[in-house]
């Protein structure tokens, strides 16, 4: 008798494929979130940068002025530093707009990782009732091989029985 055919196998594989493609989809967005971390610590650094740069242009403006320089170059030195604050706040516009991204990816990771938890725990459902289902079919082949022996016992016992041999096993 061929061995028995796991009936729910397809879905056993299924449940497989989406555990995996679970899994891959987990570890994108945890990637993506990575990314979007480093690229907003970036944006961070070069904001401060260009502090830096302001501090650096006022005090420079300071020392011309406090060494008596001419009013256009006075002038020069303002817009440079009308023009960092500019950047300064375009930057801060970009990093707040990147942490929005960071905010969204932690948010994708969340659910990547529930939709990840769901399928494992499907798919370990999925595993456990074929496990007890070839543990239930050992048992009844099992069963089946001890009737068919008591059977075969019962059948050679009756043969000698009637041919009126003695029983090896009586006194």
């Amino acid at each position: 008798m061929p061995p028995q055919r796991y009936r729910l196998q397809a879905l056993l594989v299924i449940k497989e494929r989406e555990k995996n493609r679970a899994a891959t989809l987990l570890a994108r967005a945890i990637i993506a979130l990575q990314e979007a971390r480093k690229k907003e610590k970036e944006l961070i650094e070069e904001k401060e940068k260009i502090i830096k740069k302001w501090h650096a242009a006022r005090t420079e403006m300071r020392r011309e002025m406090d060494r008596g320089a001419v009013v256009g170059e006075g002038n020069v030195h303002v817009n440079y530093l009308r023009k960092l604050k500019e950047d300064e706040e375009k930057k801060q516009k970009e990093i707040d707009e990147q942490h929005e991204v960071v905010l969204e990816a932690e948010e994708a990771v969340v659910s990547a990782r529930k939709d990840y938890i769901e399928a494992a725990k499907e798919h370990q459902v999925m595993m456990k009732h074929k496990e007890l289902w070839q543990k239930k079919v050992k048992e009844e082949l099992s069963k089946k091989e001890e009737r068919e022996f008591d059977e075969l016992g019962n059948t050679i016992h009756q043969l000698k029985k009637w041919k009126g041999e003695k029983s090896a096993f009586t006194l």
